[in-house]
């Protein structure tokens, strides 16, 4: 006679285990712990087997009858129900291991970790909101440019289009690591060319006319903040490097005897020497006595230990009278770079190079850090000497048109 809801229900433990039989080999086991777990007695090559389908009420009644169904089906097809479920664990576990999300956060582990802290956050950020919750499970041999779409689209409708993007390129570096390692044969991102809306490149704004920067250069020498942001402030100016790499700087990486900074540059991992003008120099020796007991220069306000958050120098501007639509710590590279080249004339290969941008030469191998340093140190006092040219005319309401272009 077939079991029944209540019969299960009311089934107690015992000093001994005993079974509830229901039909067609199908049978509940009740342990002297209290457990019951459904078991499927079957013969398979003339041998007794035994499958184990679940705990209940986990596994109700009905659904321990499809599996014993689906079982039967598979032996009248002469396959081992027991051997079927092993290979379908065994698949199941390859496929979590292969999924998109575990190889992401292997090549986020490998390719990630020498990158600057603000685009990793950004990067994890992107793989956990963006592509996870749509194609993270799914194994990557598997997923189509449809599916991947699918995730991009989401991205889009909540009016995010560059980041869609952006999801988009890191998906591809996510799936050509998958196809080196031998987890899966293709990229399906360049199928997805077109399909996406297309987005506008958004400049760091920044301020590239001689009367304003004197302005702000009056404005940043006024400022009231701390006096390590007022530093930075001037240096972003005078240095013109990331804003990332401002704020990590450390008092090691200056050479006092070339009178330079060595860093490593935070996007092309390049070695990066910034020359330092008369002028930087005065900033830093006024700075050392404030800072200097901390590794870096431009230390955290609320400790020593860390470097300066990453919104200080955007507050600071903001403060000033600069919101982002105006100027950004950013925009003192695009500043530089205008200036530098529509005004003082230096040619244009050494202004990249000090952007510590990925300059080639003819050949298309990249210049090495010292290439056009001589060149370079000279401009970067150049430089100094203009911006406070800059600020001595705004301060006298005086800002004039002259030619400051090099003679060359």
């Amino acid at each position: 006679m077939a079991l029944t809801h209540k019969q299960i229900q009311a089934a107690k433990p015992q000093d001994k285990d005993y079974k509830l039989f229901d039909e067609k080999g199908l049978y509940l086991l009740v342990k002297r712990s209290g457990g019951k777990y459904w078991r499927m007695k079957y013969r398979f090559n003339d041998k007794e087997k035994l499958l184990s389908i679940g705990v209940y009420p986990e596994i109700t009644l009905a659904k321990a009858r499809t599996v014993l169904n689906t079982s039967r089906a598979l032996l009248s097809d002469g396959v081992d129900p027991q051997a079927h479920k092993q290979a379908a664990k065994a698949t199941s576990k390859r496929n979590a291991e292969n999924s998109f999300q575990a190889i992401a956060l292997e090549w986020f582990a490998s390719h990630m970790k020498d990158k600057a802290e603000t685009h990793r956050v950004r990067a994890k950020r992107m793989l956990e909101v963006d592509l996870f919750p749509v194609i993270g499970s799914k194994s990557i041999q598997e997923i189509t440019a449809p599916m991947l779409l699918m995730a991009l689209r989401k991205t889009e409708l909540r009016g995010a289009a560059q980041t869609a993007q952006r999801a988009k390129q890191l998906a591809g570096q996510v799936f050509r690591y998958a196809i080196a390692t031998g987890r899966a044969d293709r990229d399906p991102t360049p199928d997805l060319k077109g399909a996406l809306a297309p987005t506008t490149t958004k400049h760091y704004s920044a301020l590239t006319e001689p009367k304003d920067v004197g302005h702000l250069l009056v404005a940043i020498d006024s400022f009231k903040g701390t006096h390590t942001v007022k530093a930075a402030l001037q240096l972003s100016a005078l240095f013109f490097c990331r804003p990332g790499e401002i704020r990590h700087l450390k008092w090691s990486d200056m050479n006092h005897d070339e009178q330079r900074i060595e860093i490593t540059a935070s996007k092309t991992h390049q070695q990066h020497i910034i020359p330092l003008s008369k002028q930087a120099l005065k900033i830093l020796e006024e700075l050392h006595p404030i800072t200097g007991r901390s590794e870096y220069i431009f230390p955290s306000a609320r400790g020593m230990s860390r470097c300066m958050s990453e919104n200080a120098l955007r507050v600071a501007l903001r403060t000033m009278g600069y919101d982002n639509e105006t100027m950004t710590p950013h925009g003192f590279r695009a500043m530089a770079r205008t200036l530098l080249d529509e005004v003082l004339g230096f040619r244009v290969e050494w202004i990249e190079q000090q952007l510590a941008h990925a300059v080639k030469d003819a050949n298309g191998r990249a210049y090495n850090r010292t290439k056009h340093l001589k060149q370079r140190t000279d401009m970067m006092q150049r430089w100094s000497d203009y911006l406070d040219q800059l600020k001595a005319q705004a301060l006298a309401g005086n800002v004039i048109t002259a030619n400051f272009r090099k003679i060359k």
